[in-house]
This record gives C-alpha cells, sequence and structure tokens, in this order.
C-alpha cells in the first residue's frame, strides 16, 4: 500500500511541472504555427530557436523550471522511443548492400572524423560527440539523444543544436543549385546524396522536394537508415565513455558504472521492429509520427531555454569551423559514395 504522504507528495510533484509543461505546451504550439507559415522550416528547428529566444530575453519564469527541465528529459526518452516507429528494417535492407555500405562509412568516418577536428581545436569531449552525434545521423534528435552519454555543458548542447540547424537550413538553398554542377542529374542519386549529407529529417524533405518525387524517396529511405544507425552509435559511445570515465580515477566526478544499453536506446530498438513486423496499423503510425514530433519539439524548446548566449562567447569561432569542417566532411563523403553506388 501507498502511504498518504507518498500519494501527497506524489500529486505535489505533479502539480509543480504542470506550469512548466504549459508553457512549453505553448511554444511548441507556435513552432508549429510557423511550419505552416514556412513549410520548410521544421518545428523542432524553429522550437529550438524560440527556446534560445525567450531564454535569452529572460522571459522564462522560475515556476516554469520543473516543466521545463522534465521535458529536456523524460518528454525527449519518450520521443526518441517514438522515432523507432519510422524505421523498418524492410527498408533498410532494400538499400542494397553497396548503398547500405555508403550509408554505414559516410556515417562512421564523419562521427570519427568530427570527433578529431573537435579535439585539434581545442573543444571538449562532450562539444565534439554532439557534433559528430549531429552531423553524421539526425541533426537536433541525435544531438539530445546523446546528451546524456556527452556529459556536456547545456551551452555546449545548444552550440551543437545551432550548428547543424544553421547547415542543415543553409542545405535547402545550397544543395539543389549544386546538382548539376556535381552532374547529379539522376535523381535517384541526387535524393540519395541529399539523404546521406543533410542533417535534420525535415530539412532533407525540403531539399530533396527540388528534386521531384524520385529524389524525395531515395533521400527518405537513405536518411532513415541513417537514423537506425542512432542506436549502435549511442552503445558505442556509452562503451568508451564507462572505459575512460573508469581509467581516470582523479576525475572531479567519482565513476559510476552506467548501462551499457539506455532504456530509450531499448524503447527506440523495440518500436522499430514492431513497425518492421508491419502489426502497426498505416493510420497509427501517423498518429504516432504526429506524436513523436510534437513531443520531440517540446523537448528541443525545453534544451533552447538552457542556451544563455553570453556563455557562449568565449568559444569564439572554433565551434563554427568544427561545424563547416563536419558539414564539408559529411558532404563530400556522401557525394563520393552515391557516385561510386549508382
Amino acid at each position: 500500500m501507498i502511504s498518504r504522504a507518498a500519494r501527497a507528495g506524489a500529486v505535489a510533484g505533479t502539480a509543480s511541472l504542470l506550469p512548466g509543461l504549459a508553457l512549453v505546451a505553448a511554444f511548441v504550439a507556435i513552432a508549429f504555427g510557423i511550419e505552416q507559415l514556412v513549410p520548410t522550416l521544421s518545428p523542432l528547428v524553429a522550437a529550438v530557436a524560440l527556446g534560445i529566444v525567450v531564454a535569452n530575453l529572460g522571459l522564462v519564469p522560475a515556476w516554469a523550471g520543473p516543466g521545463i527541465a522534465f521535458s529536456s528529459r523524460r518528454v525527449l526518452r519518450v520521443g526518441i522511443v517514438l522515432l523507432g516507429f519510422q524505421l523498418s528494417f524492410d527498408q533498410v535492407g532494400s538499400l542494397g548492400v553497396r548503398s547500405l555500405a555508403v550509408v554505414v562509412v559516410v556515417v562512421a568516418v564523419t562521427f570519427v572524423g568530427t570527433r578529431l577536428i573537435a579535439r585539434r581545436l581545442g573543444l571538449s569531449g562532450g562539444l565534439g560527440l554532439l557534433v559528430a552525434a549531429g552531423y553524421s545521423i539526425c541533426g537536433a534528435s541525435a544531438i539530445a539523444a546523446m546528451e546524456e552519454v556527452a556529459d556536456a555543458e547545456e551551452e555546449e548542447v545548444a552550440v551543437a543544436i545551432a550548428l547543424v540547424t544553421l547547415c542543415g537550413s543553409l542545405a535547402i538553398g545550397l544543395l539543389p543549385l549544386l546538382r548539376d554542377p556535381l552532374g547529379l542529374g539522376d535523381a535517384e542519386v541526387f535524393g540519395a546524396w541529399v539523404g546521406a549529407s543533410v542533417h535534420d529529417v525535415g530539412q532533407v524533405v525540403a531539399t530533396a522536394s527540388s528534386g521531384g518525387s524520385a529524389a524525395l524517396e531515395a533521400a527518405v529511405l537513405v536518411k532513415l537508415t541513417r537514423v537506425a544507425l542512432l542506436a549502435p552509435m549511442i552503445i558505442v559511445a556509452t562503451a568508451l565513455g564507462r572505459r575512460d570515465r573508469a581509467m581516470k580515477p582523479d576525475a572531479p566526478h567519482p565513476y559510476v558504472p552506467t548501462p551499457i544499453l539506455p532504456l530509450f536506446v531499448i524503447g527506440f530498438l523495440v518500436t522499430a521492429t514492431l513497425r518492421s513486423t508491419g502489426v502497426v496499423p498505416d493510420d497509427l503510425l501517423g498518429v504516432i509520427r504526429d506524436v513523436q514530433r510534437v513531443l520531440l519539439a517540446a523537448a528541443l524548446f525545453a534544451l533552447g531555454t538552457g542556451v544563455r548566449l553570453a556563455k557562449l562567447r568565449p568559444l569564439g569561432s572554433r565551434p563554427l569551423v568544427l561545424g563547416a569542417a563536419s558539414w564539408l566532411l559529411v558532404g563530400t563523403l556522401s557525394y563520393v559514395g552515391v557516385r561510386i553506388a549508382a
């Protein structure tokens, strides 16, 4: 039996979340409203931007703190789990061995290369890990999923999200202009390049749409294959983090073993498996997709409120150099890969 005091504490704890959750919900609604006005702008990107703006204008009241913190953690994990319903292992298998190999190589080399570049620039390992995840996998969603593993500061999370948002937005206008000069007249090849190199799913759709339905279909298929690699990437990053912390007994924080497979990653794999079995009706998948987008928008708005621009100035231009270098790396690797696989 649960004691009366425990029940009262649970009710009070839930009540403390409601004002912040209401604030988050209001700005999520604004983010989706912006998408209606500017269809090329993902509501996830808009939500991050809104969070940054309201935080730096001092418009986030103290009473909203518990709800915002809940959104940036618990809501985020549920959103990542539901993201698995977008994936079908059959779709991934339909790419073929050569195309699948290209995606895996692009993701792996971008991930490792970005971390090495960050190290050479003197940036923290946490920031390097976040940027590497965002550029190699799926933008802000991957950064948010990797935050717990990276053990990064809130400002570093904000920098990583800002970088992938900037480069992904620029890609919408730039990549279609490069299509003919780079010899990507074939719509499916162009779409594959977009899917392999652009970060956020919404940005991929916006960029590939310029090439027609064939380009869009190829882009989404390649992009979702990249998303499927989110789980193994987190597993590897978690294992490496455990090893590094165990090897540093003099670290400022004591080493506490963490699960090699975080619970939300298990959930992600379970939902992807359910989608692959075909037991989930298409109509329900559409509803789940809408819910997932709302939850991730809420989580990213909450993460955006943790950004304080004044604290970013000491980093100088080095994060911009990292973002540009990582973007060039993933774009070049993807181009070479799709030309070889074509």
